[in-house]
This record gives C-alpha cells, sequence and structure tokens, in this order.
C-alpha cells in the first residue's frame, strides 16, 4: 500500500514543519511496508526539505503534478510543461488594465522562480518556501521557452475568486488545468496535469499497485483529483467547505482534524495503524 500527502494545510501548517505527532505516524507506516510520498503545488527545490523529513524513499511530485522527480537518483520521471502560445496568452490575459496592477505573476522555469518585481507577497512566498528569486521585468521573453507553472497571487480573495471563473469559463480542460491551492493563488499547468495524474503514474507505472492501494490526504481544491483517484481518499478539517461538500456527495464522508490538530496523524492512527 502507499500513502500520497500534501505539504501546506495537510502535514505543514502555519509554522511551516511537521509535528512531532506527524513525523511519528508517518515513521509507522513506513516500518510497516508502507510507501509514503509527497504531492504538492510547490516547487521541487521547495518540497525537498518535507520529502527529507518524512524519510521517503519515493519519487516527488511537484507544481501539482507537472514535475516528477525521484530525490535520490535526481532523475526527472515526468516534466509537462505549458505551451508557449497559452503560457503568452495568460501573461496578456493577466496583464490586462484590470488585472495588472492587482496582481503579482510568478512563473516557474528550471526549478527556479520569475516575477516582474519583488513585492511583498513575493518575500513572503519565498520566504515560506524557502526559495530565491528572479526579477527580470518582463517576463515575456521568459516564455519563449516552456515554463512548468504559471501563478497569479493577491491579497484580494475577492478579486482571485473572480479570476479563477473567469479563467475556468475561458479555457476547457483540454487547454489548461487551472486550480487552486489557497485562497489567494490561481494556478495553471498543462492540460490534463494535476495531482491525480501524477499519482496515477507513481502508484500503476513505478509502484504497480493499483488505485484501491493508495491513500491520500490533502486539504484544498488542487487536491481534488488525486483525491478522486486514491481508494481511501481523507480531507482534512480546515479545507474549504464547498470541497468538504463535494467530498461528502462524491467519495468520503470522514473528516480528518485540522492541520494544527495533527489531522494527518489522526487519519493514519484510524485507518493504517
Amino acid at each position: 500500500m502507499s500513502m500520497v500527502l500534501d505539504v501546506d494545510g495537510t502535514i505543514a501548517g502555519e509554522d511551516n514543519f511537521l509535528s512531532p505527532s506527524v513525523q511519528t505516524a508517518i515513521a509507522q507506516v513506513q516500518a510497516k511496508g508502507i510507501k509514503v510520498a509527497i504531492a504538492t503545488g510547490r516547487m521541487y527545490c521547495s518540497a525537498l526539505r518535507f520529502h527529507a523529513l518524512i524519510a521517503s524513499d519515493q519519487p516527488l511530485i511537484a507544481y501539482n503534478g507537472a514535475w516528477v522527480q525521484h530525490p535520490v537518483t535526481q532523475d526527472v520521471l515526468q516534466h509537462s510543461p505549458l505551451s508557449v502560445p497559452l503560457a503568452t496568452a495568460l501573461l496578456e490575459h493577466w496583464e490586462q488594465p484590470e488585472w495588472v496592477s492587482r496582481l503579482d505573476i510568478h512563473c516557474y522555469y528550471n526549478d527556479e522562480l520569475y516575477v516582474r518585481e519583488i513585492t511583498p507577497r513575493t518575500i513572503h512566498y519565498t520566504q515560506r518556501s524557502g526559495i530565491s528569486v528572479n526579477p527580470v521585468g518582463d517576463l515575456r521573453p521568459l516564455l519563449e521557452q516552456e515554463v512548468t507553472k504559471m501563478l497569479a497571487l493577491s491579497d484580494d480573495t475577492l478579486a482571485i475568486a473572480q479570476l479563477y471563473q473567469q479563467l475556468k469559463q475561458q479555457y476547457t480542460t483540454e487547454q489548461l488545468y487551472i486550480t487552486q491551492s489557497t485562497p489567494t493563488f490561481v494556478e495553471a499547468t498543462r492540460s490534463q496535469v494535476n495531482k491525480g495524474t501524477a499519482v496515477q503514474f507513481l502508484t500503476e507505472d513505478y509502484l504497480n499497485y493499483q488505485p484501491q492501494q493508495v491513500m491520500a490526504i490533502g486539504d484544498n481544491w488542487n487536491d481534488l483529483e488525486m483525491l478522486q483517484y486514491a481508494g481511501f481518499p481523507v480531507i482534512m478539517g480546515n479545507a474549504p467547505h464547498s470541497l468538504k461538500q463535494f467530498a461528502a456527495q462524491h467519495f468520503s464522508h470522514w473528516v480528518a482534524p485540522d492541520v494544527e490538530a495533527d489531522g494527518v496523524a489522526k487519519a493514519i492512527e484510524k485507518f493504517l495503524l
């Protein structure tokens, strides 16, 4: 059996670390032979710390599934970047007069972050992520190459919700994967690239397991596809109410305690120990 864990809001709370209870519970299931992996929206380089904290021997799923790499061998098992035309169209949308002053735009290329300029929001993001940032002014030359992910960031959650709805109406799932991992982010990756497809690759192609042998734990909409794929999906108590409602209707009525109450440890104790 395997277990796949989201990071922010699932194993890592406000302090950006794992609690001793969560670390102990993960170590206990690993001692039983259960494979434990991470699937996060974070950059690969930002997620490595958590991969090490849980002593995982599995590939690491980053960028909401667009990047899968094994930290031990350094092999990139999958990389599915955005096409140049779609990334350029997104940038043009986000730099329209309606949005240009309201959004920070993050572009990820070769596991590095590129921005127009460094703002207080970007500083907070990079400090939490433990990464450096490259301010380049105009992002257009960067998008002449295929970037892994694009993210629009704002403290105005109503504006982000509006932008999210605009993009969902403008692009089909065959064109782009649009999601949110927090109310302040809108994230875009290549079509059909999400945590669900990445966990399916890890499960069926890498481990030769079946969905029924997977427990997945997450707290936000970018976790939805992997929760739908897994035979044992677990929603965190701090998940948005709308996601918990969806989960109750479609795949799971049990909700773990929130991240600050060690919900992952409680889920492990309930189902795996």
